[in-house]
C-alpha cells in the first residue's frame, strides 16, 4: 500500500500548502497557525479512525467566521473559540449525534456555502488590490465600485490586480492543459507562477508576512478562556462547531462516493474532527474541517489507506520547520486569487438551477440563507436557513383534504384525511363556518393520520358553537 499512499501524500501536500498559507492570510492570522492546522489534521485527526481517505486542514468555508471572530474578539481569543468547538464535536460524537448531521436540509447547507463564499469572494478582491477590506458583508459589496475606481490610478494596485487575476486564469485554465503538466496541482503552479513573475518584474506587492512556527504558536490564556462566559463568544462557538461539522460530514458522504473503500462512521469521524479542533485551540491554530478538494486529490492520486494523509502532514511540519523563509516570497494577491476562486466554487449554480426547476421551495430556502449571510453573519443567516427548511417541511408534511357531503337525510357528513396541523386550521375552520346551521354533523376521522392538539381544541370548540347556532329550516337559504 506504501507505494500508493506516499505519492499520494506528496501531492495532498502540493496541494494543501498553498491553501493552508491562504486561508491563514485571508482569515487575517500568521500564514503558520494555516500550516499548523494542517499539519493537526494530518498527524491528529489522520490517524483517528471515521473516514479513512478524507483530508482535514483549514478550509475557506470558515475564512469569513474566523476573520470576524479574530476582528472582534482578537487573536488571543481563536485558540479559545477552535478547543470550545472542537471540545463539542467530541461530546456530539460521544452522543452520536454524528448521522443526524445528514439530516440538515441540503438547500440550507449549500446555501450556507454560497453566502461564505460570496463573502470571501468580496473580501478577497480587496487583497487582489493590495487595499483593506471593510468589515461585513453589505460595506465589502459597496465598497468594490469605490476599490476598482482607485485602482485604476495606483500602479501598485493594478500589479496585484494582475498578479491575482493572473492566478485565477491559471486555477481555471489548469485542467485543460495536458496531463503530464497536470501532474503539478493547480494552486501550487498558479502560486509559483506568481511567486516567480513578482521576483522577475520587481512587482511592488505585499507578500506574506512571516514570524516562525513557534512564535506563531499562542495557547489559550486564562483571559481568553474567561470571555467563554461573553453570550457573542459562546454564539460564534457554536457556529465554528455546526459549519466545521457539517462541512466535514458532507465532504465525508462526498468522498465516500470516489472510491470503494470503507465508508464513513460519521460518529468516530465526528469525534476525529473534534480531537483534531480540540488540539489546534490548544496551539492557537484555526479551526479545520475535512476538505474536499484535498480529500478529492487523495483519492484521484490513488491513495488506498490512511496513510497517505498522515504523510502530507509530515512533509507540512518538515516545510514549516525547515523552509519558513520559502512563504516570504510568497505575494499575497496570489493567495487572494486562488481564495476567490475557491470562493466561486462554493457557490452552488448548477444546483441552484436545478432546483427552482424542480423544487423552488428548495432554491428560495437556498438563497435565502445566502442572502441572510451576507446582509447579517454567518451563525444568524444559517439559523434563518433551518428556520425556513423546518417550516418548509411542516408545512409540506400538513396536507389536509376537507370533503364535505350532503346526505339526504339533511344531515352533512364531513370527512378529513391527511395530517391536520394549525398550519391548515385556516382552510379546516372556513369549510366548516361555510356549512348550514342546525344540521346533523358526521365527522369522519378515519383518514386523518395527525391530529394535533391545536385542530382538536379549534374541532370541539367551533362544534360547541355550532350546537347552538338555531335550525335553518329545510330549502332556506342559509
Amino acid at each position: 500500500m506504501l507505494r500508493r499512499d506516499l505519492p499520494a501524500s506528496v501531492v495532498v501536500f502540493l496541494v494543501a500548502m498553498p491553501l493552508c498559507v491562504g486561508v491563514a492570510v485571508a482569515s487575517g492570522v500568521p500564514a503558520e497557525l494555516g500550516l499548523i492546522t494542517g499539519i493537526v489534521g494530518g498527524l491528529v485527526t489522520g490517524l483517528l479512525p471515521g473516514s479513512s481517505l478524507q483530508v482535514s486542514g483549514p478550509a475557506a468555508g470558515l475564512t469569513v467566521l474566523v476573520a470576524e471572530a479574530v476582528r472582534e474578539y482578537g487573536l488571543s481569543a481563536l485558540g479559545v473559540l477552535v478547543l470550545a468547538a472542537g471540545v463539542l464535536q467530541l461530546l456530539m460524537g460521544a452522543l452520536r449525534l454524528g448521522r443526524w448531521f445528514r439530516a440538515i436540509s441540503v438547500a440550507v447547507v449549500e446555501g450556507m456555502l454560497a453566502g461564505i463564499g460570496l463573502v470571501l469572494i468580496a473580501g478577497q478582491l480587496y487583497a487582489m488590490a493590495g487595499a483593506q477590506a471593510p468589515a461585513g458583508g453589505p460595506s465589502k459589496l459597496a465598497g468594490l465600485p469605490g476599490l476598482l475606481t482607485g485602482a485604476v490610478g495606483s500602479p501598485q494596485a493594478q500589479a496585484a490586480l494582475g498578479l491575482g487575476a493572473g492566478t485565477i486564469a491559471v486555477m481555471t485554465g489548469w485542467k485543460k492543459l495536458p496531463r503530464q503538466v497536470q501532474v503539478l496541482p493547480a494552486p501550487l503552479a498558479a502560486v509559483a507562477l506568481a511567486t516567480a513573475a513578482t521576483a522577475f518584474f520587481d512587482l511592488p506587492v505585499a507578500k506574506v508576512e512571516v514570524q516562525g512556527l513557534l512564535d506563531a504558536i499562542q495557547p489559550p490564556s486564562p483571559a481568553a478562556i474567561r470571555q467563554l462566559a461573553d453570550a457573542g463568544v459562546i454564539g460564534t462557538v457554536l457556529a465554528f462547531t455546526l459549519i466545521a461539522s457539517a462541512e466535514s460530514l458532507f465532504s465525508a458522504a462526498a468522498v465516500d462516493r470516489l472510491h470503494d473503500g470503507p465508508r464513513t462512521r460519521y460518529d468516530k469521524e465526528l469525534m476525529a474532527q473534534g480531537a483534531g479542533n480540540a488540539v489546534c485551540g490548544l496551539l492557537g491554530a484555526l479551526p479545520m474541517t475535512a476538505v474536499i478538494v484535498r480529500s478529492a486529490a487523495n483519492v484521484q492520486a490513488g491513495a488506498r489507506t490512511k496513510v497517505s494523509r498522515v504523510l502530507h502532514g509530515v512533509w507540512l511540519l518538515l516545510f514549516a520547520a525547515l523552509l519558513p523563509a520559502a512563504l516570504a516570497v510568497i505575494p499575497v494577491a496570489a493567495l487572494a486569487g486562488i481564495l476567490v476562486h475557491s470562493g466561486f466554487k462554493l457557490i452552488p449554480a448548477r444546483e441552484l438551477r436545478a432546483l427552482w426547476h424542480g423544487h423552488r421551495g428548495e432554491a428560495l430556502i437556498l438563497v435565502t440563507t445566502a442572502t441572510a449571510i451576507v446582509l447579517v453573519n454567518m451563525f444568524e443567516g444559517v439559523l434563518i436557513g433551518l428556520a425556513l427548511a423546518v417550516a418548509k417541511s411542516a408545512w409540506d408534511t400538513s396536507h389536509v383534504r376537507v370533503t364535505v357531503e350532503h346526505l339526504p337525510d339533511q344531515s352533512i357528513r364531513i370527512r378529513l384525511t391527511g395530517n391536520a396541523t394549525f398550519l391548515r386550521l385556516p382552510k379546516i375552520l372556513d369549510a366548516l363556518d361555510a356549512l348550514p346551521p342546525g344540521r346533523r354533523i358526521d365527522f369522519d376521522l378515519d383518514g386523518i393520520n395527525h391530529l394535533d392538539h391545536a385542530c382538536h381544541t379549534a374541532l370541539v370548540q367551533w362544534a360547541d358553537r355550532y350546537r347552538t347556532q338555531p335550525a335553518v329550516p329545510a330549502g332556506t337559504a342559509a
